[in-house]
Parts: C-alpha cells; sequence; structure tokens
C-alpha cells in the first residue's frame, strides 16, 4: 500500500482531467415535452402562471421553466417552480434554494429530507422551514434528471460531474414547492407530499429519455 501513496496525486490529476474534458464535450438536452405540460389543477387548486422578469431569467440561467401559483377558495394556495438546464456549464448551473431562500430574508428553522412514496417505491425530497418575520414557510424541492431524484447538494454535484465526463450530459431539473404555514406543520407536509406524488411524474414525462435509469420501482420513470 505504502508503495501506491506516491501515486495518488497523479490518478487524481488524471481523474480530473477527465472530469473536465467530459464537462466541456457535453450536450444540450431539449426538453421531451414543454414544461407548460405540467398540469394546470393539482389537488383541486387551480395554477395560475406567476412572472419572471427577464433580469431574474437570465440571473438563474434555466432554458425552460413554469412558475405557478394554485389557489382554491378557502384552502391552503401554494407554489411550484420547475426551471430545467438543457446543459450546465460554468457560470450556468441551477442555483440552489439553499442558498437563494436566506438571501431572500427567509431565515431556515428547520432542515432535513422527506420520503416521497410513490407507487410502491419512495424518493427523497429537501425539506425546510422558513422564516420571514412574522411569516413561516413550508419548501420542497429536488433535482430531478438523468434517471435521479436527488435531495443532497453533494451528491448532485457529484453526479453532475460523473456523467457529463462519461455520457456528455448535465441536463436536470430543480422542483420547488413552497407553502405558507398557517395552520399545523403535518397539514402543510401532507398538502406538499401530495403535491409532489403529482409533480415528480409529470415532470419526468417532459425530461429526456436517460440510460440505465436509477430509480428502482418508479415505472412511469421513461414513459411517455
Amino acid at each position: 500500500m505504502k508503495r501506491l501513496i506516491p501515486y495518488v496525486p497523479a490518478v487524481l490529476l488524471g481523474l480530473g482531467i477527465l472530469l473536465l474534458l467530459g464537462v466541456n464535450r457535453q450536450r444540450a438536452m431539449p426538453l421531451r415535452t414543454p414544461l407548460s405540460g405540467i398540469p394546470i389543477r393539482i389537488l383541486d387548486r387551480e395554477g395560475r402562471d406567476l412572472p419572471v422578469s427577464a433580469e431574474e431569467q437570465r440571473v438563474a440561467g434555466m432554458n425552460s421553466f413554469v412558475f405557478r401559483e394554485y389557489r382554491a377558495d378557502s384552502v391552503t394556495a401554494f407554489s411550484v417552480y420547475v426551471g430545467y438546464y438543457e446543459q450546465q456549464t460554468q457560470g450556468r448551473t441551477i442555483h440552489s434554494p439553499r442558498n437563494c431562500l436566506p438571501g431572500a430574508g427567509w431565515e431556515p428553522l428547520a432542515v432535513s429530507d422527506r420520503e416521497i412514496s410513490l407507487g410502491g417505491a419512495s424518493v427523497l425530497v429537501r425539506r425546510y422551514v422558513l422564516a420571514n418575520d412574522t411569516k413561516r414557510a413550508l419548501v420542497y424541492y429536488w433535482y430531478q434528471g438523468r434517471g435521479r431524484i436527488s435531495s443532497n447538494e453533494y451528491r448532485v454535484k457529484w453526479e453532475l460531474l460523473r456523467d457529463a465526463a462519461l455520457r456528455g450530459r448535465s441536463e436536470e431539473a430543480l422542483v420547488r414547492i413552497v407553502l405558507p404555514l398557517e395552520g399545523s406543520e403535518a397539514a402543510a407536509d401532507s398538502l406538499a407530499a401530495a403535491a409532489a406524488r403529482v409533480l415528480i411524474p409529470a415532470v419526468d414525462r417532459a425530461l429526456p429519455e436517460y440510460p440505465n435509469r436509477q430509480i428502482a420501482g418508479l415505472t412511469f420513470l421513461g414513459s411517455n
């Protein structure tokens, strides 16, 4: 083992070069269908598209997006954002809500992963409870693309480099659900999880095909 130690830096350097070469050769992958096909009605709430300024779009760098508020009389409203990147390059990558939301004046009170059951299988999404003055909000978000759903930013970055190097692909979507915490957290969690169960297959139907999908049991993935 000691004889191998001097070669470790060279091996790591070589791997780094391969990763960088793969990132530079990546392909832009357009959506199969527009994100506007995401259901306009979710959980008995009607969706209304919300504006995103040209400057906000430029800063975020997404190729396609949907930003909607879902509302009905006398029930809790929630917003849905889906931003899709055909390829991610330096200066044009997904901005994590973990960094953006505190910058917008919201402070995290609690963070954890939440398991979402889907057709006998399950995936993990990130769960945030945020506060801004006297207001509180619940946020669910996840990264979806290239056959996976991830909630961990570090894992997402590693998979991005690996897939760019090995397959020349880095396309991905950020999916986010936000709802005000006006009552019990349990009721808000139930609503957010139900919305996530609608959104995950809907987003997947719009995403490009990807070989060797790794979410076992989610038979809708990759289907038309």
